[in-house]
């Protein structure tokens, strides 16, 4: 790699100055920083770190590592501190090695977690499972930074020895524990905390996470493409700016497209938070928690950095990945195997299931509860933007002895199909309420965590037709209406496209467009619809084997 200098206004975090310097880049490192004077700056734009994820699900952009690298250099993420337990509920210990791979292909510092809690309950059907030997020796391997957020809360207070034999794996080996406690305060979240987990993305509101700040664990502040919590947590970076990192958690890949960490930075400023503070979050604090070889412009550092116009709106004119161009004006200059579609990589799934009948979705009267007739049905209501839902009670909508759909008053059915098993044919049914659709209905493999077909329609004849399409293509998103049916397929662990990151997020905005077309009032609803089956937020959800009280901790009676 050639060797190079560059000028402009550096921005040094630690030491809170901006000032015009020329930096000197040899084997892919920066070899010196040089103060010169403003009037032999050519350029005007700022020099800073890049911009770090400090916890991401990579297989929710829908993209495979090396696509989502693609399109986001050109917003200045230069890392990634990616959760591949999605990916490791479908296909285990070897969808983890899976990611690793691809993401080795490009210039992008990816770096894994060892999945924690696969599958994450007893509740649901998983496609596979990883054991606390896997674990170990997941936490061996350099790219492995860290064991991915411990859900199992419950497990954590109460001792479980497998639990705490992951937890005490990664102590070994010197590597932090990402946690996740939503709603966890007082005793519990201090237990929880001293067992040696050292972050939680899952904070709700300011109390929760000023309680969690004061046990010592640190903050990262998600604003994903359903889950969004910067509103309610942004004004602690103030009084916390070594506790707190930035993330997006989940990102669908037309937001992707739109914009990245860079996003938080500006609405930051906006909110008249000091920038220095601001970029700690985002660059500099997730360098040391998780150990990071990433640089942040200093002598011997990798020469990872960004050119930005300002440090206000942080648009990313240049992006440096250990001394190489890898993004300028907005176009990636990175290669993938979308580019050369003779030279993709295998796909790997574990998708067994046998297409469906219309028969399969109904719900009959009075199964499943036998005393629904004497109060109403327990209903998940869906929060816009969050990840919790409520519980409300509804009376059951009764046509021809069946429980079904009312789209009048917005109680859908939604269902959930194992996809791991053509033996199993039963579907677990519920209904949900605040997706608005009118007539058709969604389906996705895309489920957390176990990533069954999760569906939500206005009919059984819709319904079906959703979840055939997603059988039909081994995995993707679907959505059907009275005259028209989109399929964007997702051949890698029904999770993920292997083809062109823009495409997959054209046709991903098409696909949304149409569900909203039908009725639906939410900002995303093919991300809030995979979230309804994630047992472990609270307050109801519905895996494949029924519906779950996230409170209790166990299935409705029926």
């Amino acid at each position: 790699m050639p060797e190079f200098t560059i000028s402009g206004l550096l921005t040094d975090v630690f030491n809170q100055q901006i000032y015009p310097a020329q930096i000197h880049i040899r084997e892919q490192k920066i070899v010196s920083i040089q103060q010169i004077d403003q009037s032999l700056l050519i350029s005007k734009n700022y020099i800073i770190p890049g911009f770090i994820d400090s916890h991401v699900h990579i297989e929710s952009s829908m993209l495979i590592p090396s696509e989502f690298a693609r399109i986001a250099v050109t917003h200045g993420t230069v890392a990634t501190v990616s959760d591949p337990h999605e990916i490791a509920n479908v296909c285990g210990i070897d969808g983890v090695y899976y990611m690793i791979g691809n993401g080795k292909t490009v210039p992008f510092k990816f770096y894994f977690g060892a999945p924690s809690c696969v599958p994450a309950t007893i509740f649901e059907t998983a496609g596979a499972a990883i054991n606390v030997a896997q674990v170990e020796l997941l936490l061996q391997n350099e790219e492995v930074k860290y064991l991915s957020e411990m859900m199992n809360f419950p497990g954590v207070l109460s001792k479980d020895a497998d639990v705490m034999r992951k937890i005490a794996a990664a102590h070994k080996m010197d590597k932090p524990v990402d946690g996740h406690a939503p709603g966890l305060t007082g005793d519990e979240a201090k237990q929880y905390i001293q067992a040696g987990i050292s972050t939680d993305h899952e904070c709700f509101t300011a109390e929760e996470a000023l309680g969690k700040l004061g046990h010592g664990m640190k903050i990262i502040i998600r604003e994903g493409s359903a889950a969004k919590n910067f509103d309610a947590l942004i004004d602690l970076l103030n009084e916390h700016p070594d506790m707190m990192m930035f993330c997006s958690d989940d990102k669908h890949p037309d937001s992707l497209v739109k914009g990245h960490i860079n996003q938080l930075c500006a609405r930051a400023v906006a909110k008249g938070i000091d920038v220095f503070k601001i970029l700690k979050a985002a660059c500099v604090n997730p360098v040391f928690h998780y150990k990071l070889d990433v640089g942040l412009l200093r002598v011997g550092d990798p020469a990872d950095f960004l050119i930005v116009e300002n440090l206000t709106e942080f648009k990313v004119f240049q992006t440096y990945i250990e001394g190489q161009l890898v993004a300028e004006a907005g176009q990636s200059k990175i290669i993938t195997s979308g580019d050369r579609q003779a030279n993709k990589p295998t796909p790997i799934n574990h998708f067994n299931c046998s297409k469906k009948s219309e028969k399969d979705f109904e719900v009959m009267f009075p199964s499943p509860a036998p005393t629904i007739h004497e109060k109403p049905m327990p209903v998940i209501e869906v929060i816009d933007g969050q990840l919790i839902t409520n519980k409300v009670y509804v009376w059951p909508k009764i046509v021809n002895g069946k429980i079904v759909s009312d789209p009048q008053n917005d109680i859908l059915k939604i269902v959930v199909v194992n996809r791991y098993a053509a033996s199993v044919s039963n579907i677990a049914s519920g209904f949900i309420k605040n997706v608005g659709l009118k007539q058709g209905a969604l389906a996705s493999s895309v489920a957390h965590d176990s990533h069954n077909i999760v569906a939500v329609g206005v009919d059984d004849a819709s319904l079906c037709k959703a979840v055939n399409l997603i059988i039909a293509g081994k995995g993707g998103i679907s959505c059907v209406g009275d005259t028209a049916e989109m399929l964007v397929q997702l051949p890698v662990a029904g999770l993920m496209s292997d083809e062109d990151g823009y495409m997959v997020a054209e046709s991903y905005t098409a696909i949304d467009s149409m569900a909203k077309a039908l009725g639906s009032t939410l900002s995303a609803p093919f991300m809030s619809l995979s979230f309804m089956a994630l047992l472990v937020i609270p307050h109801l959800k519905l895996s494949d084997l029924g519906l779950f009280d996230g409170d209790s901790f166990q299935f409705i009676e029926s």
